[in-house]
């Protein structure tokens, strides 16, 4: 058990030092960790060179090939939890510190050792990002160094931190909250980098919620707060009674004498009367020790001890040890017999005068303990005793477990008390200052569920600040059942005379913290009015279980010298003048708000200071600027008509959040809770039309939108859940989360640009400090591109299709283990889960088909399949309305001039009902006559086949015929004879998955039998002899194969992914060939979701493997969970390892009567869809040079021969021309009369026609 932190009473302490705890920036254990940065992962190196257009498609409006180490699809946390956040080099978001609550203020500090970054919050722990970060306690404030990125805790404070201020100028971070430390409320200062220091004033009697610097050096203070001053005792002392009755008492030398012998005797008897039952008596002559265990801690004031005079009897002299730090204890008293105040340690006295009832002991250092001996050493008579003990404290607690609470013994007429209804267990307080209430809830859960009132006792009226206790998750194992809680109460009997609490609450702290959940007024407790505060579960949580505690609940009443409203001017070195606050304009302004106004944020630009919140004046409401040293105020066209929360300031735009929607005088229309005013101009504008609901937070990031250098954005927070419609742009539905950008006066989630997705909640930002990057707190979800649905993959890269797919309603993503064809007949496939590509005849159409909502280019709304036309500037086209809103794509084909889509389908077209595929002419875009309906099963086509050859489109899925005809499982669809045939005879079942391993072999997988009695998963069909039988070793397969790959071109080897029969787990396999091998048995996490297999080729080789070429790799999409990554949207695997490729999220809008919600998912991808489908193909690559010259030779012979043969026939068609015939061929042609010439006359003739010499 925690001990409650110790406070001297009534005394200023010298500065905490931080080297005194054992903490300082280099004293103190810091996290184990490098600066930082963002470790690349080496390129896919996919060869997408043969494939024409590639898109991935799936359930998403948000994916990000996966480029850095640091990345993952984990969405921002609803516990409440945040954390610091870096910026990778393509613009993600990367945790680089996580805490258990949320950080509200950073700045910057130079300290001798460098630069450092100071975090303040609500959060009771911060560790590193890494897995096996261990969480270091550190509540409300800690140290980041962006050199080495170590963490450093800064303990001294307990509560929260709203406000940094980091002044260079005088060494000095002023912190403001909602706190304690040292001896100062709600505003501390840590100076020199080194020690907490009281500020002059103590602090104040409410929360600071800003801190800024004035032109003139000097430091305001904003918040809601009356007066300078610190936590005050009650004007009477010691009110509050200890329980001593609940505690366990026990004694050492008691006497063993009837009567007297129990120690337990002396609890609640206040009457000072011996006698049995009413005395506990020591043995004779023998000292000895009284002793009371508690379950709860507690921090004493005043003890009062009861003589006894049995016999002559009594106690002389005691001593007070306060366990279990083993401290004796120091007290003044008063001397009943000189009635001068005297002080006591180690042997206190107690008088022996019978009218003398009782003795009051004040402690003189007040610290928690939660059990106490007092050993009596010395003694009246023949041995010691006591008739009453009584302890008290000034702490005022109402406790969940009512036996901490005020004796019912002590005759208090209003008691503190709490009454807990629901299914309530009493917690071991393990490292918490008390034992606390539990109670594990299942859903649904409502206010309903279990709940808690506490009733403190207010014996005076005043102003009180009210804390709420939560203990820490980490000491009992409830981190992730812990919720939210709701707070609620009323203060004062007169209900205007106080705002009733209205809070809700995280109770996800891993240690203790406090919550300060009321400052204001409290009266006194009466006959008539108790001041009482409700806890109960925060309804509508989606949870299925939630442990809900509840520990304490403490009013703290407060001291304070009056004079201010909301705001402080502080001057570092000049003296605090209490009495005289007219001189700053700031406390001026501060008194001129009406009662009960509070200071929310402040902001400069140049020498004017903006102080905004929520405050009513002469002049202005909510918002006012003080310039330099002018006393008056500017009213900024008379302020806001609502209160205003949160300040931006970027340049001459000042970015404002709250709870508004116009200025007071009415002048600007579209100011719904956020706005910017121009401070050159001193003109107010919208920000689009604004949004439908409170903004909490306004703050400033960088980002890449039109070109690679970053530019500033605004981001938004709070409550609300629509981007409200202004010019052409319709309404956005969003989760509280919104991105407002300068440059194109539009907000990022109306932009029609390759920009980054990002949602989530971000409180607070430094951009481009010195020594680093931005810095973000929050929580944040974010993507390289914002898509819908699909994507376009390039080279390393990723695009937009021209596309505006609407986040899905009602529903949540698809990514658990389900069967395919049993996830269709359910209606759980969402997204975009087929896209095929036309380029016949023509035309340049991309289709895209699934379970989605989109709009077309003339505005109509698109249900489910959509036509992409690249031939028309891309415009975007739907079936029309024949075809219900309720139907899902999933496959999708086109053969000639007919788009066969199949899937969960429904609908009338042209007169007569379809069911589980529609035929549609893409020629003449309309739907032509339909084939014969699908029915029986569950009526859904999962796969679609063309067989190229013969024209003929198979289908699979869940049916058992095709109009009359009965086909189970498969059918075929001829084109050139319009009918329905079936493929063989011999084969039943569900079908989730077709694929042609080459132009006769079709394979099928699922739920399948072959000849109506030989059960398989995975079937062959043999077009050639129109048979199924089983696939060869199907019997391996350990279920139903939904997803099929080829694992070679000419597909003698295949990939199978599906869900086992036995035990529901995730299976990938390959055949070889020969025999089936398995592939990631140890790796494919629960939870995997395999939906789509391809090979791809690729630019460069990995190390060889049995299962996978090495110049080729296998894409997993779906949802793939990796050991020590989480889930993936898609993977690729080289025979060796598992690498994540590509990762999504989804935003799923939830709508709920007239109102609508999102939040942010893992993401999915169905598959990858090519414009061609030559995977195998290898692309670019560099040829030996033995080959290129052997090329190179071949090329030129060929050359030549064309070069020979083309002369010939020139020389050819030349002799024809000139009249040149052909000689005879043939004897016949030659003449039959020649007559044999004897060779001698030959030669004669030849002699006398040739000239010659003379004879001689």
């Amino acid at each position: 058990m925690r001990l409650p932190f110790r406070r001297r009473r009534a005394a200023h302490s010298d500065p905490l030092s931080l080297t005194s705890l054992a903490v300082s920036l280099f004293s103190l254990a810091a996290s184990p960790a490098a600066a930082i940065s963002f470790t690349p992962v080496p390129s896919a190196n996919l060869d997408l060179s043969q494939l024409g257009r590639v898109v991935l498609a799936g359930d998403f409006s948000g994916i990000s090939l996966y480029q850095f180490a640091e990345q993952n699809e984990q969405q921002f946390q609803s516990n409440g939890s945040q954390q610091l956040l870096a910026q990778m080099p393509n613009g993600l978001f990367a945790p680089i510190a996580k805490t258990d609550a949320s950080i509200r203020t950073m700045c910057t500090f130079n300290t001798d050792h460098g630069t450092v970054v100071v975090l303040g919050g609500n959060f009771t722990s911060i560790r590193a990002p890494g897995a096996d970060a261990k969480a270091m306690q550190s509540t409300a404030v800690a140290l980041f160094d962006p050199t080495t990125a170590a963490i450093t805790p800064l303990p001294g404070l307990s509560g929260q931190v709203n406000a940094l201020l980091c002044d260079q100028d005088s060494n000095t971070v002023y912190v403001g909250g909602s706190f304690v430390g040292a001896n100062s409320t709600n505003a501390l200062a840590w100076t020199g980098g080194q020690n907490w220091v009281n500020l002059p004033f103590a602090g104040f009697n409410g929360p600071v919620t800003s801190i800024a610097k004035a032109s003139n050096g000097n430091i305001v203070f904003g918040g809601s707060f009356t007066g300078l001053g610190n936590a005050s005792a009650p004007s009477t002392p010691d009110g509050q009674v200890i329980n001593l009755s609940t505690a366990t008492i026990t004694s050492g030398s008691s006497s063993t004498s009837a009567g007297f012998s129990d120690p337990r005797n002396i609890i609640c008897k206040t009457s000072g009367a011996d006698g049995p039952g009413n005395t506990w008596l020591l043995q004779d002559n023998a000292p000895g020790f009284w002793q009371a265990t508690f379950n709860h801690g507690f921090r004493p004031t005043k003890l009062r001890l009861y003589n006894t005079h049995q016999d002559g009897r009594g106690t002389k002299t005691w001593r007070f040890t306060a366990l279990p730090i083993n401290g004796i204890m120091n007290f003044t008293y008063i001397d009943p017999a000189t009635n001068q105040n005297a002080s006591c340690t180690n042997e206190c006295p107690l008088s022996s005068d019978k009218t003398v009832t009782f003795q009051d002991f004040h402690f003189v250092n007040v610290i928690g303990m939660n059990e106490f001996r007092i050993d009596i050493s010395a003694f009246y008579g023949s041995g010691g005793g006591l008739n009453g003990i009584e302890l008290f404290e000034d702490d005022i607690f109402s406790y969940a477990v009512n036996d901490f609470n005020e004796p019912t013994c002590a005759g208090i007429q209003f008691p503190s008390t709490a009454t807990a209804t629901g299914p309530w267990t009493v917690t071991p307080s393990y490292s918490s200052t008390a034992e606390y209430l539990t109670a594990q809830l299942a859903a649904p859960i409502s206010n309903t569920s279990a709940s808690v009132v506490f009733e403190p006792d207010i014996r005076e009226s005043g102003h009180y600040s009210v804390n709420l206790y939560t203990p820490g998750c980490l000491q009992d194992n409830t981190c992730s059942t812990r919720g939210q809680i709701k707070l609620t109460g009323q203060m004062t009997a007169d209900p205007t005379k106080s705002s009733p609490i209205d809070v809700s609450l995280y109770q996800t702290n891993n240690f203790d913290k406090y919550d300060q959940i009321y400052f204001g007024l409290i009266d006194a407790s009466s006959s008539s009015f108790r001041p009482r505060v409700t806890m109960t579960p925060l309804a509508g949580q989606s949870l299925t279980e939630m442990t809900f505690v509840a520990q304490r609940v403490g009013f703290t009443l407060i001291n304070s010298t009056g004079g201010l409203n909301g705001l402080y001017e502080y001057a570092p070195g000049a003296a605090v003048n209490t009495s005289d606050f007219t001189k700053s304009a700031f406390d001026r302004l501060g008194a001129s708000f009406s009662t009960g106004s509070a200071v929310n944020a402040l902001a400069t630009s140049g020498d004017v200071m903006y102080i905004a919140g929520n405050f009513t004046s002469r002049s202005a409401r909510n918002i006012v600027a003080l310039k330099g040293n002018d006393s008056d105020a500017q009213s900024l066209d008379g302020g806001l008509n609502g209160q205003v929360l949160s300040l931006f300031s970027n340049g001459t735009n000042l970015y404002v959040g709250g709870d508004f929607n116009n200025t007071l005088d009415k002048s600007t229309d579209g100011l719904n809770h956020v706005a910017v005013y121009d401070t050159s101009k001193n003109s107010w504008s919208p920000l689009g039309a604004g949004v439908n609901g409170r903004v909490l937070r306004v703050v400033g990031m960088t980002m890449n939108v039109t070109g690679s250098n970053p530019e500033v954005v605004v981001s938004v927070n709070g409550d609300f859940d629509q981007l409200l419609a202004f010019g052409s742009n319709s309404a956005v539905d969003v989760d509280g989360f919104g991105i407002w950008v300068p440059s194109q006066g539009n907000w990022l989630q109306n932009l029609n640009l390759a920009v980054e997705s990002v949602d989530g909640i971000l409180s607070a930002s430094i951009l481009n400090f010195t020594g680093g990057p931005s810095l973000y707190a929050g929580s944040l979800s974010s993507s390289t591109l914002s898509a819908s649905g699909a994507a376009i993959l390039g080279s390393g890269s990723l695009g937009r299709l021209p596309v505006d797919i609407q986040p899905p309603t009602n529903s949540s993503t698809s990514t658990g283990l389900t069967k395919r064809d049993e996830t269709l007949a359910e209606g759980n496939l969402q997204g975009v889960v087929s896209v095929v590509f036309d380029v016949n005849n023509g035309r340049n159409l991309t289709i895209l088909g699934g379970h989605f909502t989109a709009k077309a280019t003339d505005g109509s709304t698109i249900h489910n399949i959509l036509l992409l036309d690249g031939a028309d500037h891309d415009r975007v086209t739907g079936l029309g309305d024949q075809i219900s809103a309720n139907s899902t794509f999933a496959a999708l084909a086109v053969e000639g001039d007919i788009l066969f889509a199949g899937g969960k389908i429904a609908g009338t077209v042209n007169g007569g009902n379809v069911n589980g595929l529609v035929t549609y002419n893409l020629a003449s875009r309309t739907f032509n006559t339909q084939p014969p309906v699908l029915s029986g099963g569950n009526g859904t086509v999962s796969s679609i086949a063309v067989r190229t050859s013969t024209k003929d489109v198979y289908v699979g899925g869940s049916f058992t015929s095709a109009g009359s005809l009965g086909c189970p499982g498969v059918c075929f669809f001829s084109t050139t004879a319009s009918q329905w045939n079936q493929p063989g005879r011999n084969l039943e079942g569900n079908v989730s998955a077709l694929m042609w391993a080459t132009d006769s072999i079709l394979l099928a997988g699922g739920d399948l039998r072959v000849n109506s009695s030989v059960p398989s998963f995975l079937a062959r069909y043999d077009a050639s002899t129109q048979t199924w039988d089983k696939y060869p070793g199907a019997d391996q397969l350990p279920g139903p194969a939904t997803v099929l790959t080829a694992g070679t071109s000419d597909g003698a080897q295949i990939w199978a992914a599906g869900t086992s029969s036995k035990d529901g787990s995730t299976y990938l396999m390959k055949y070889d060939g020969a025999a089936w091998q398995q592939a990631g048995q140890s790796v494919l996490q629960p939870g995997t979701d395999i939906r789509g297999l391809q090979v791809f080729s690729l630019t460069a080789s990995h190390n060889s493997s049995a299962l996978v070429n090495e110049d080729e790799a296998l894409l997993l999409t779906g949802s793939i969970v990796l050991p020590s990554f989480g889930p993936a949207a898609a993977v690729l695997f080289d025979g060796n390892s598992f690498t994540p490729f590509a990762l999504a999220t989804t935003t799923t809008t939830t709508t709920n009567g007239g109102s609508s919600s999102s939040s942010s998912n893992p993401g999915s991808i169905a598959s990858v869809f090519a414009e061609r489908s030559n995977y195998f193909a290898k692309g670019g690559g560099n040829m030996p040079l033995v080959f290129v010259v052997l090329i190179g030779l071949a090329i030129a012979l060929g050359l030549m021969l064309l070069l020979v043969l083309a002369g010939l026939l020139l020389d050819r068609l030349r002799k024809r021309r000139e009249g040149y015939v052909p000689a005879p061929t043939s004897m016949f042609d030659r003449g039959s009369g020649l007559q044999r010439v004897p060779p001698r006359e030959l030669l004669g003739e030849m002699n006398r026609q040739r000239g010659g010499a003379p004879r001689v």
